[in-house]
């Protein structure tokens, strides 16, 4: 790969600025127009709020279009790496987040948190950490210099993975930490925002790329933005439910975003010395730690919507998330690369 270091693109650079305004713009927008706002909350089917689930598809769809299924079969050539991938992401890192759940959010900070909320906390970091990042991470990968192939390929394997392991993970999660699971909702979840996406996403790639690699790219450059924007106008809507909540107690977002960021921390450390210790080489371990640490966000906020609601804290949760994405990933590529030399010799 060119050792040039590629620029984020514009909306993925600040987005930490751009959810902090639609608190700001959802916020304000709810309470000059709260029955609009509970209108569109009422617009649901099976358990699906309709003009979430739009803008989820709008948001989704996109980032798989990137994903080429094709490419599993270079996991063989960096078995190493790809092993210790899986092992963070479906061994490590939804237990972990549990763990951090239970002793942040019911333990350390609860008496702080609304005493009704804290099982909706505790389920919105679940949610938040049973998926591994499937778009962001070709940008961290980009920024570490890690190894194209092997990115692509440990994201394909991944989000093949997802379809079938996202659902029972975080329902025995959510069952250990005695929350109620509603399995019809959280199946009807993964179908809408996971299953028909991915097909969607594929049969949409394949009659691109028919088109040449050229037209794929210039169609690209055009899609992906709408992915940003759905993302933002879904957060608006998110915080005109979650406003009074939020302006009654602005440190829930504060705590709330400790224990992600010692799971981003932990979890992106432990994938790193696992690849060190076992010679996988750098290029490998750094988008290998990266997709360790960061989370499928997007997936995240509609199953939360889906299963407990706007105003629910599982919501807010899994947009904590996305507040604290990109100061905290570029916070791991910088170790990355700060010790690309002592991790080589």
């Amino acid at each position: 790969m060119s050792d040039a270091r590629p620029a984020m693109g514009f909306f993925e650079r600040y987005l930490t600025l751009w959810v902090f305004l639609c608190i700001a713009a959802g916020i304000g927008l709810g309470r000059v127009f709260p029955a609009a706002f509970q209108a569109l909350g009422g617009m649901e089917l099976a358990h699906v709020n309709l003009p979430v689930g739009l803008l989820i598809w709008v948001m989704i769809v996109p980032m798989l279009l990137k994903i080429d299924f094709g490419a599993l079969h270079q996991v063989k050539a960096h078995w190493r790496g790809i092993v210790v991938t899986l092992l963070i992401n479906w061994a490590v890192k939804p237990f972990s987040m549990a763990l951090l759940g239970w002793l942040f959010v019911r333990q350390v900070f609860a008496p702080y948190l609304p005493a009704e909320q804290l099982d909706s906390y505790v389920a919105g970091l679940i949610l938040l950490a049973a998926a591994p990042c499937t778009a962001m991470v070709f940008v961290w990968s980009q920024l570490c210099r890690g190894d194209a192939y092997f990115t692509l390929s440990q994201v394909a394997l991944n989000d093949a993975i997802m379809v079938v392991a996202f659902a029972p993970i975080v329902g025995l999660l959510l069952g250990l930490s005695d929350i109620v699971v509603p399995w019809d909702t959280l199946l009807v979840s993964v179908g809408a925002y996971v299953l028909v996406p991915v097909l969607i996403a594929q049969a949409w790639r394949k009659r691109l790329l028919g088109r040449g690699e050229a037209a794929f790219q210039s169609a690209m450059a055009k899609i992906q933005p709408w992915s940003i924007l759905a993302l933002l106008t879904t957060l608006v809507l998110l915080f005109a439910f979650q406003g009074d909540a939020i302006l009654t107690d602005p440190w829930v977002i504060a705590m709330l975003a400790v224990p992600i960021a010692i799971q981003v921390f932990f979890n992106s450390g432990l994938a790193y010395l696992l690849n060190r210790l076992w010679g996988v080489e750098h290029s490998i371990a750094g988008p290998s730690c990266l997709i360790g640490a960061s989370n499928f966000f997007e997936l995240a906020v509609a199953a939360a919507i889906s299963l407990f609601g706007f105003q629910s804290g599982a919501a807010l949760a899994t947009v904590v998330g996305v507040l604290v994405e990109v100061p905290l990933m570029l916070a791991v590529v910088w170790v990355v690369n700060a010790s690309a030399a002592w991790y080589r010799r």
